[in-house]
């Protein structure tokens, strides 16, 4: 193991902070509705995650709880306000559980020399075994898209990568496997591509190449900002019928049509 000293004007760096849109702000209302006293929360980066912290702060819940691999500016929204202070953690009573930290400077002014706050390795932050150990987990991760069986990509657009998976299926197994624990993944119904046209992120089936991050058995629950829908134990027909219903409503018809053609769909589901 080496300490390497940084020199003394080298600053960290400073994250710009990504303001939610108004979809992220639905689609974070939405898992809202499944957050109560005593939860423990994993959230990943970006507008909607910051969103949920905020909506946190603002509320009435208490007795909050942090687990995740990522510490982001949400978390210090959340523990300011008093809403999070790990009292009912079952492991690292009073902590914050983190591996790694990417935000402002107000957020690592915060954690300088914070008591309340615990850095872990990866292998012990991120292990379904451990994870499953905290009651009421609830753990909250962006997607790219989902196809019609619910399989999720979260890494790829085809065959180009975008992203690593990081400790997504980590904490989507661990939250499953905790007492009362909640596994949510968003993401915005549609998209605009680079010629301006708008793209549904829910698709009959995933473009060739993409990667499958998330299989379709270790789904929770989908959240887009029209509602959220658990799929636990769902049969493929049932999938296909609940994942249309979540999809933007100038999609549904086409996708509906999809669904028929690749036999995962019963007509009486329609009415």
């Amino acid at each position: 193991d080496y300490i390497v000293e940084a020199p003394p004007d080298q600053l960290l760096y400073d994250a710009p902070q990504v303001e939610p849109s108004k979809v992220e702000q639905q689609i974070a209302a939405h898992v809202m509705k499944y957050i109560y006293d005593g939860c423990c929360i994993q959230l990943g980066i970006g507008g909607m995650p910051n969103m949920v912290g905020k909506l946190i702060a603002a509320s009435d819940l208490k007795n909050l709880g942090g687990h995740t691999e990522m510490f982001v500016d949400a978390y210090v929204d959340m523990i300011e306000s008093g809403r999070m202070n790990g009292s009912q953690k079952s492991i690292d009573r009073f902590k914050c559980a983190y591996t790694f930290a990417i935000g402002s400077k107000r957020m690592y002014d915060f954690m300088h020399n914070n008591p309340a706050l615990a850095s872990y390795p990866v292998n012990y932050t991120n292990d379904p075994k451990i994870i499953a150990q905290i009651d009421n987990m609830v753990s909250i991760n962006n997607a790219i898209e989902v196809d019609l069986f619910t399989q999720v990509n979260a890494e790829s657009s085809g065959m180009g990568q975008v992203s690593g998976n990081g400790g997504m299926w980590d904490f989507v197994l661990g939250a499953q496997w905790s007492k009362k624990g909640k596994s949510f993944i968003c993401l915005a119904s549609t998209y605009t591509d680079g010629n301006g046209q708008t793209k549904s992120r829910i698709t009959p089936q995933l473009p060739l190449g993409s990667i499958v991050t998330i299989p379709r058995q270790m789904v929770d629950y989908i959240v887009t900002e029209y509602g959220a829908i658990k799929l636990t134990a769902c049969p493929t027909w049932m999938r296909a019928e609940k994942i249309i219903s979540i999809a933007h409503p100038d999609f549904r018809e086409s996708l509906i049509k999809a669904a028929e053609k690749m036999k995962i769909w019963r007509q009486s589901n329609k009415k």
